[in-house]
């Protein structure tokens, strides 16, 4: 066991050198070309000729940004550097939905904390309306301290959410046992930072001391290796067998983990995750959802 931890380490180690290396120099986006600032008054900003994105928020407001395109299937990753210092109440939300009653939403929100307290990585999937399929988890890592990629894999089979390239958590479509799965709703991406002090940290009993504000979490190099609906029309087609035959670099819609990616799944599942609905039988008393007791 011993032999296999430290092994593991050194594998994250070496995987955040390398995205960090690799994204470092490299100007993957132009935010001026891919998103619109939606609210805040100001306190979102585009800087460096369209480099990098941030977003603030004081006592009187947050911000957020939306992507100009939509979105329905894809790779989509972005470098976030998070709220530094005290962040307690403060959220910084990243996601992908749709709009409408019966919407669907892929989300990661991060949870501030105390200086020197770890963050909490919220993960949740929303299908026709329904969401409550929560996992939470803390990190390997400062993610105040530089920027890390937070990746979304969505295709007709599964949702993988990632970090530096290490999957976290994999939400696989389960349509056959009756389980709604994103895959008809085009999504934006949208992001926010905010004040949820009455629930964001260790339930609202600690609340956001405005004397730190502003708060700043920092966007930069983004990447959308993507099908783009523009006008109810697929940029992949209107078929998975033309996405695959007509877009040898989109390789991503048929992707699945494999066993080196399932133990790195598997290492932080054990070693981070603080919340799984899945093993929560006192919240599904009547029984746990469908998903969680099926074996693929």
């Amino acid at each position: 066991m011993a032999s296999s931890s430290s092994s593991m380490v050194s594998l994250v180690a070496f995987v955040s050198l390398i995205t960090i290396g690799f994204t470092g120099g490299v100007s993957a986006s132009n935010m001026y070309k891919d998103f619109d600032i939606t609210w805040g008054d100001g306190r979102a900003k585009i800087l460096n000729n369209g480099g990098l994105l941030t977003l603030s928020l004081d006592k009187a407001s947050g911000s957020g940004f939306k992507s100009k395109n939509e979105y329905l299937f894809g790779k989509i990753d972005m470098q976030l550097k998070l709220v530094r210092g005290n962040s307690v109440g403060t959220v910084t939300a990243y996601y992908l939905s749709s709009q409408g009653p019966t919407w669907d939403e892929i989300d990661f929100e991060f949870l501030g904390n105390l200086s020197g307290d770890p963050y909490t990585v919220h993960t949740n999937v929303f299908s026709q309306g329904k969401g409550n399929r929560e996992q939470q988890f803390h990190l390997w890592f400062d993610p105040t301290a530089d920027f890390h990629t937070y990746s979304v894999l969505w295709n007709p089979q599964r949702i993988i959410f990632s970090v530096d390239s290490i999957p976290i958590r994999e939400f696989k479509n389960f349509e056959k046992i009756g389980v709604p799965f994103p895959k008809k709703q085009p999504m934006r991406i949208y992001s926010s930072l905010w004040n949820a002090d009455d629930w964001a940290t260790r339930g609202g009993l600690v609340k956001t001391d405005w004397s730190q504000a502003p708060f700043t979490a920092s966007y930069r190099n983004f990447n959308a290796n993507a099908c783009v609906v523009t006008s109810g029309v697929s940029s992949c087609g209107s078929t998975s067998s033309s996405v695959s035959a007509s877009n040898k670099n989109k390789s991503w819609f048929s992707e699945e983990l494999d066993s080196t990616s399932q133990e790195r799944l598997r290492w932080v599942q054990k070693n981070y995750m603080i919340y799984n609905y899945c093993t929560d039988k006192k919240r599904f008393s009547q029984g746990l959802p469908p998903e969680c007791t099926t074996i693929s």
